[in-house]
């Protein structure tokens, strides 16, 4: 995964990485509960991209054959990069998604 290049405060990531690592699953939610936190704006960007990603991947379902083979394994795939997303936001990094991760729909 690639390094994000702005530092954030110890205290942000502290405070934050545990909302940071929910927006995986939840992206909008460190914009609700923390949108003064830019280690979680980070991550909800993130969490924002996968969530486009899962919609682009079931489009794909919709051509035959191709997409019914390649829309499954895209989806494991995004399933695991989204687990590695939320891993690095507990651990207090703020690390891009790969291929997809560096997009950004947010601004910080």
């Amino acid at each position: 995964m690639g390094e994000n290049n702005q530092v954030y405060t110890q205290e942000d990531v502290q405070k934050n990485k545990v909302i940071a690592a929910l927006a995986y699953l939840i992206f909008f939610l460190p914009l609700i509960t923390a949108n003064d936190s830019a280690f979680g704006k980070f991550h909800a960007n993130q969490g924002l991209i996968l969530l486009i990603s899962f919609f682009v991947v079931n489009i794909i379902y919709i051509i035959p054959i191709l997409g019914w083979i390649a829309a499954p394994l895209l989806s494991l795939a995004l399933i695991i990069i989204g687990i590695m997303g939320a891993v690095s936001a507990y651990n207090g990094k703020a690390e891009e998604m790969p291929v997809i991760g560096q997009f950004n729909l947010i601004n910080k």
